[in-house]
């Protein structure tokens, strides 16, 4: 039998433990950066959980206009939104809104990652995408 030493368990207690780090994916595995798509809907059902939030919502095909339940997914976790100001209730079940410059799944299913999400009075609420201008801190003007 083989006699393994502290150290030696110790490391294969941390490997194990970093696992799950490998597994997460990058949008460019998911989603295709050449097949961005303008989506203009109804929300079906807001998922607000991490690791992202999900938000789905009906929308016409732009290749076939055959009217589909598309799955926004992959956008920041809660705590990134919550940060840019976005909130829980910002955005219900039954808003119109319109999705712009997302890009689509690589295997053509209703799934698309990133874009800006635009509600019906011109907000924009949620964004997935880096330098969109949505990242930024917000400005504050300090008066004396």
């Amino acid at each position: 039998m083989v006699k393994c030493s502290r150290p030696a368990w110790f490391l294969s207690f941390l490997f194990v433990l970093a696992i799950p780090m490998f597994a997460h994916h990058g949008a460019a595995s998911v989603y295709n950066p050449n097949k961005k798509v303008t989506l203009t809907g109804t929300v079906t059902k807001i998922l607000w959980a991490n690791p992202h939030i999900g938000i789905y919502f009906d929308a016409a095909d732009p290749e076939n206009g055959k009217t589909v339940n598309w799955e926004l997914g992959d956008g920041q976790a809660p705590t990134g939104l919550y940060r840019k100001g976005w909130r829980k209730d910002d955005l219900k079940v039954g808003d119109a809104i319109t999705v712009t410059g997302a890009t689509r799944s690589w295997n053509g299913d209703y799934r698309i990652g990133g874009g800006i999400i635009t509600n019906a009075a011109g907000q924009k609420l949620f964004t997935g995408s880096k330098g969109d201008g949505l990242d930024a801190a917000p400005q504050t003007t300090t008066s004396y």
